[in-house]
């Protein structure tokens, strides 16, 4: 790992924001209006949430970040999809911090260092790590949120490939320490269905209402078994549907680590674990053939008890 590197907010200016004040006051303003019924910020362990321009998903996110009380974690394990390069395993940052408008956000190059050494993991290059928007979407929404403790907290982003459910274990095993940690967060990032000729996935079964009805139906089918925590059913689902979750490996490595944490951690550590969507939104309600939309969803993992 080098002494400093700052992997540069890529995204900026095209995506969300690069004005810093405005950012501050676009995200506030979010975090205020997003309404959640939780009362249980203490014990929120992860959770799931979208990562398109702000303009589209920014408002979805809000309701998953307004969860969070950063008082006492010190780490926050950050899981996004690989967009832009074929990965069949998971891969670690070889920066020390990640620039955000807000301000940079600082690599936890021990944790880094340590999954490294296991041999599960590769390394992105540079031009990898400022390609992928999946890790980046969230880094304001994680800045904003830990403002007040930004030199206390360090980031580990983690990239992940497409994943078999031998590789699935393995990771699940390896994190399920983490997880079951009060002092990590875990950030998993993901949009739900992309429908549209343009992403090639257009089904329809008009006795489920209009197109957008029928995608609302279909993502709250997979959302349903998210909660239920099942990794079998979930991959039963994405099989049967096609469903295009681009984040279902990231999913699926929290489902796995839920699961694994069961035969890893001592009964004596293990919290018992509740997953709960709190938002739902499609960027547009789509009617027409040629029309398209993407699904977003905001999910928390709390420890119950």
């Amino acid at each position: 790992m080098s002494t400093t590197s700052i992997r540069e907010a890529s995204h900026a200016g095209s995506w969300y924001e690069s004005d810093g004040n405005y950012l501050d006051q676009q995200l506030s303003t979010w975090l205020t209006e997003a309404n959640n019924n939780t009362n249980n910020r203490l014990k929120t362990r992860a959770i799931i949430a979208p990562h398109a321009g702000y303009s589209y998903s920014g408002p979805t996110a809000a309701y998953a970040y307004k969860c969070i009380d950063p008082s006492d974690i010190d780490r926050v394990f950050l899981l996004g999809p690989s967009h832009h390069y074929s990965l069949n395993t998971c891969a670690l940052t070889n920066h020390t911090h990640y620039e955000t408008p807000l301000y940079d956000i600082k690599v936890d190059t021990q944790i880094t260092n340590e999954l490294y050494k296991t041999g599960l993991f590769s390394l992105m290059n540079k031009q990898q790590d400022s390609d992928e928007h999946s890790l980046e979407m969230h880094l304001p929404y994680i800045a904003k949120v830990f403002e007040k403790k930004r030199k206390d907290f360090q980031l580990i982003p983690i990239l992940v490939g497409s994943l078999d459910s031998s590789k699935l274990e393995k990771y699940g095993q390896l994190l399920a320490p983490y997880l079951c940690d009060s002092k990590n967060l875990f950030v998993i990032s993901s949009d739900f269905c992309h429908w549209g000729r343009r992403f090639s996935y257009t089904p329809h079964n008009p006795t489920d209402g209009e197109i957008w009805e029928y995608i609302e139906k279909l993502d709250r089918k997979g959302m349903d078994l998210i909660e239920k925590m099942s990794l079998a059913d979930f991959h039963t689902y994405l099989r049967s549907t096609d469903n295009t979750i681009c984040g279902r490996y990231p999913i699926s490595v929290l489902l796995a680590t839920i699961e694994q944490s069961k035969k890893v951690v001592p009964s004596s550590q293990l919290p018992k674990f509740s997953m709960q969507f709190v938002k739902y939104a499609q960027s547009s309600h789509v009617k027409k053939s040629n029309d398209s939309s993407v699904s977003y969803a905001s999910a928390v993992l709390t420890v119950v008890g």
